[in-house]
């Protein structure tokens, strides 16, 4: 990435965040309780704590908004850090996903009318942003058809920064707030690109930094190199295909298929998925969506497949399906701010349109990594132990290719005298897999992820022997 053109960028960037108070006429305060949400369609419980969403324009050429949804902590939120979550895709809905699948505290009950409290909710240890990025995702928008043609990492970095910037002149009690960023997937893209942005940011601006403290990705996209020959080891170490088909994978999807994949490698690749058969790739040891039944059948299928106890929630597969049907429906829109000349004609938990027009994606994101380490940043990673798209194989890959002095050797981590996963801490970096969860971690295991999330924001060690509680 050329100097002089981050330069410019950076210097835009910087100008505009001074210029932005004097141009908004409006009080920030009218804008936050235009941006306030009432009670949820389907809410049939009281909440203590203030949410909001809206739009941020970012690009007011291309009338490029990206929509958010901003949640604030369950107790004190003047006392607690900012948190920005980002789910990947590339072109995958943050509030799909994040809000209301995983860390946020309203999800989807299987009727799709209904929303229940998510009692681990990230919500409980800081304020949550979520952010759906870039236009052509979830409910954000472009007023330029040609802009959703033309996404990539490079401008999603740019647009998420401008969003951040014009976002806390709306919210300014949270300017010099503790920030962090965190997401999982293709956002392992997103978040040290949008970390080094600020870094870049940081430098040149006067009076205006964003507090950024660190970031946590969990079974992110990292290193194409390493991402791949840890798919491969992990299919056949969970003998999940023949030994036959994982020597071919290695020799005939080589780095240079990376570049130009070849029909040899996409042949074999497809052999390894018949191997694999129906499963979910996501999360190899929990049931498959099977829309078509109803809901007594799949509450019957899940309580076959999966013990049941007052500690565990059953294992909902088809939650994807729920939030397509909520989040279309008029009265939840109308409650959210969408606005409605501009909403989508079916809101898609993704986009196949922003995903196959990907412009740009570098191979790697490991030499942000190293520039980033040398600056003080909290960077953890994270990693599902079941998940065979991003698995914890690939991961520790990519971390080994860093190179990092080790500071606390490989070990256990518990929750109630359970081990919930294992941990290695780096010089500049420290490693978490959390044990029976799949490409959501908090999805599968969403109390394990809470322990996880308190554990990074206090700077600390994942737990041991000791019993401990995720309240």
């Amino acid at each position: 990435m050329a100097q002089p053109r981050w330069s410019k960028i950076l210097v835009i960037a910087a100008t505009l965040a001074t210029l932005l108070v004097c141009i908004t006429s409006e009080d920030p305060f009218v804008e936050q309780g235009r941006d306030r949400i009432g009670r949820l369609p389907g809410q049939t419980f009281n909440i203590t704590f203030a949410h909001y969403s809206g739009y941020v324009t970012v690009n007011e050429e291309s009338g490029r908004n990206l929509f958010y949804w901003f949640i604030e902590a369950l107790e004190d939120p003047h006392s607690k850090p900012l948190v920005l979550w980002l789910n990947g895709g590339p072109g995958c809905s943050s509030i799909a996903f994040g809000q209301s699948e995983e860390i946020g505290p309203f999800h989807i009950k299987a009727d799709s009318q209904t929303v229940y409290l998510n009692p681990y909710s990230w919500n409980r240890f800081a304020n949550i942003l979520f952010l759906d990025t870039p236009v052509g995702v979830g409910f954000s928008y472009t007023k330029n058809e040609s802009d959703v043609l033309n996404n990539g990492d490079k401008r999603t970095a740019e647009d998420n920064l401008v969003f951040l910037l014009k976002w806390f002149e709306r919210f300014p009690q949270y300017k010099g707030r503790d920030f962090f960023i965190s997401g999982e997937s293709y956002a392992g893209h997103y978040v040290p690109q949008l970390s080094q942005v600020i870094v870049k940011y940081n430098l040149v601006t006067k009076g205006n930094a964003i507090n950024l403290k660190g970031f946590l990705v969990g079974n992110a996209v990292t290193d194409d190199f390493h991402d791949q020959l840890g798919i491969f080891e992990f299919m056949w170490s969970n003998g999940l295909i023949s030994d036959q088909t994982y020597k071919l994978l290695n020799l005939l999807c080589d780095h240079e298929s990376l570049v130009h994949p070849s029909d040899s490698c996409q042949n074999i690749s497809e052999i390894a998925n018949t191997e694999m058969g129906n499963v979910d790739p996501y999360s190899l040891f929990t049931p498959t969506c099977h829309a078509n039944v109803s809901l007594s059948q799949l509450n019957q299928l899940m309580r076959r497949k999966r013990r049941i106890s007052i500690h565990s929630a059953i294992y909902d597969p088809c939650t994807e399906n729920h939030s397509v049907l909520y989040f279309n429906r008029p009265e939840v829109q109308r409650i959210l701010h969408v606005d409605p000349a501009h909403k989508p004609a079916k809101w898609e938990t993704c986009s196949e349109v922003v995903n196959t027009h990907w412009k740009d994606s570098p191979l790697s994101v490991l030499d942000i990594y190293r520039e980033l380490i040398h600056l003080g940043l909290r960077i953890w990673v994270f990693s599902g132990n079941t998940d065979a798209v991003i698995p914890v194989t690939s991961t520790r890959y990519s971390i080994n290719a860093l190179k990092l002095p080790t500071v606390s050797h490989w070990r256990a981590w518990y929750d109630d005298g359970e081990v919930g996963g294992w941990t290695q801490e780096y010089a500049g970096l420290t490693f978490v897999s959390v044990r029976g969860a799949g490409h959501e971690v908090p999805l599968h295991k969403p109390k394990l992820a809470l322990i996880l999330f308190k554990t990074f924001l206090a700077g600390a060690s994942m737990p041991n022997l000791e019993l401990v509680s995720a309240s």
